[in-house]
Order: C-alpha cells, then structure tokens, then sequence
C-alpha cells in the first residue's frame, strides 16, 4: 500500500440484498453514475463520479462470500502490516470477523468490529 494511503479511507462499499435498486437509489439521490462489475453470474455495481468518471465507492449484493457482511457503509482503511493490525484489533478489544481476503490486486482485507461494535474493513 501507498504511504499516503496508510491510515485513511482507502475505499467504501455496502453490501445489501437488493443491489440492483440500492444502486439505482444513490444514482438518482447522489448523482453517481452506475457501472456494472461482473461476478459470476450477476452483477455488483461500481459507483462512478458522473463528471471524471472516478469509481468512488460499490454497492455490491450480499451474495456468497458477502453474505455475512453487514448492511451498511463499510470503510476501508489502509494499513501497513494486515496481520500485525488484526492481532492489535484482538489485542485492544475489537474482533476479526472472518478470514482475511483477497483484494485481487496481490493485496488483502478483513472485516474487523472495534470495541464499540462498529464495522470495518482494514486492508494492507
């Protein structure tokens, strides 16, 4: 991970049952551009800037292994070391829920929930 990327929000998703409308809702509400990603059999939704085109943020069905992900905005934050952060959420009173993932891009993430309850995604 960039430098400038560590500890900032790297990226932002939500993963819901109904994608298709939930995308079609914050195009008209925000004004994103909507942009479909292939997974196999369906499609989760890119969320493009309408004037650069820029993907600013998914909106992605809980299907697979999104399944268990809450429905709600995740934010990602970078991290320089995955696996010496997830030891420190144990350490300090969060929880690693889940197993780490792939990012595709030779990079990983992991759902974490911080003492108070709260969800994120950490990704180094």
């Amino acid at each position: 991970m960039e430098n400038n990327k560590l500890g900032r929000v790297v990226w932002m998703d939500l993963t819901i049952p109904n994608a298709d409308e939930v995308s079609e809702f914050y195009s008209k509400v925000v004004g994103w551009d909507i942009q479909g990603f292939d997974m196999g059999g369906y499609e989760d939704y890119c969320m493009n800037d309408s004037e650069s085109g820029e993907t600013v943020a998914g909106v992605c069905h809980a299907r697979g292994v999104n399944a268990s992900l809450p429905p709600q905005w995740l934010m990602y934050l970078g991290v320089e070391n995955l696996d010496e952060s997830l030891e420190a959420v144990e350490a300090n009173g969060g929880k690693v829920l889940g197993e780490k993932r792939s990012d595709g891009k030779g990079g990983h993430y992991c759902l974490v929930q911080d003492p108070a309850g709260a969800y994120l995604m950490i990704t180094g």
